[in-house]
């Protein structure tokens, strides 16, 4: 059986302007302009089965975005192949156009100073769909998301959150079989965040289609997703479970000691055991490498008396972050 989504090869190069500081440089770039190369994509290979809700992750400029417009037919690629249904996104088909919906949360799809409403019948005429189908598909996603009394308000008097609501009715209108979300609950607080995050797991067990998340907030993808796609300069460095980002990418354990009463106070040489994460009296927290877990414990547990004991993982946000964060510049092209 193929898969719904299959990439394989993906590449997009940009020529980038170099501009020079100065009066002089600057007539010279008018003769004479130099570029540079950038490669956001660098040949990245992925498979999505039907159905499957996947968070494409990876830090600023890694090439999540760029991917995703891929996919959707904005922009062409400088190499590689993808098939999205059967179909080339950058072909940008009709057939291809009503079967699946981009979110971009920076993005506004909606007209600004009509009433939702309005921007939904449009879609209607855009997308051909059906009188009865769309006035039952609209009022379902009005319902699931409870923006009845809003739909006559001018989107630009709605708040972020209830903006964001709209843009995913108006996506969902034509009953899209893949839907591609980029950063749908950035900005939002945390309730219109649960609302988001409620209403996609809702539908999407509902509806069977499949989603590609893009997400910086960890929440999103560990209420929606079990599989994670990370990608680092362009390029996937891991495909699996949300679990399996800690085992692979986590160096240490967080170790929580709770110290007898009958001690008169903490120990001072806990530090040469792993790095004192917290310490108030008589709890203690050590950051200890993986490896050294077993015999940092036992060695604390011969010297001292302790009430309890808990080796846990370190939390994920933490994890993505510091993979993020020591990720290596790419090679300059």
């Amino acid at each position: 059986m193929s898969s719904i989504i299959e990439i394989s090869g993906l590449k997009k190069a940009y020529r980038v302007y170099q501009k020079r500081e100065g009066l002089g440089a600057s007539v010279r770039g008018l003769f004479r302009r130099q570029y540079r190369t950038v490669e956001a994509v660098r040949g990245i290979d992925l498979r999505v089965e039907q159905g499957e809700f996947v968070a494409f992750l990876g830090p600023n400029g890694a090439g999540k975005t760029t991917t995703l417009k891929l996919l959707s037919g904005v922009i062409t690629p400088t190499g590689g192949t993808a098939h999205v249904m059967g179909h080339v996104p950058w072909k940008r088909e009709n057939a291809y156009r009503r079967r699946f919906a981009l979110v971009m949360g920076q993005k506004n799809q909606l007209w600004w100073d009509l009433p939702a409403q309005e921007s939904f019948r449009l879609h209607q005429q855009i997308y051909m769909i059906e009188p009865a189908a769309f006035e039952r598909t609209r009022d379902e996603l009005v319902q699931l998301l409870g923006v009845g009394r809003l739909l006559q308000q001018p989107v630009r008097e709605l708040s972020l959150g209830e903006r964001m609501k709209m843009e995913l009715i108006a996506a969902l209108l034509h009953s899209p079989e893949v839907l591609f979300l980029d950063e749908p609950t950035i900005g939002l607080d945390v309730i219109a965040q649960h609302n988001i995050q409620t209403f996609l797991r809702h539908y999407q067990q509902l509806r069977k289609i499949t989603i590609l998340l893009t997400s910086h907030y960890m929440k999103d993808v560990a209420a929606l997703c079990k599989r994670v796609v990370i990608i680092a300069h362009g390029q996937i460095i891991y495909d699996g479970s949300l679990s399996g980002i800690v085992d692979r990418f986590s160096s240490h354990k967080v170790v929580t000691l709770l110290f007898s009463d009958e001690e008169d106070r903490l120990p001072g040489d806990l530090s040469r055991y792993g790095q004192v994460i917290e310490e108030q009296a008589p709890k203690v927290k050590l950051r200890v490498e993986r490896r050294e877990v077993a015999e940092v414990l036992s060695s604390i547990l011969s010297k001292h008396t302790i009430e309890d004991v808990s080796v846990e993982d370190p939390p994920l946000e933490e994890v993505i972050a510091e993979m993020f964060s020591t990720a290596g510049e790419p090679a300059p092209v």
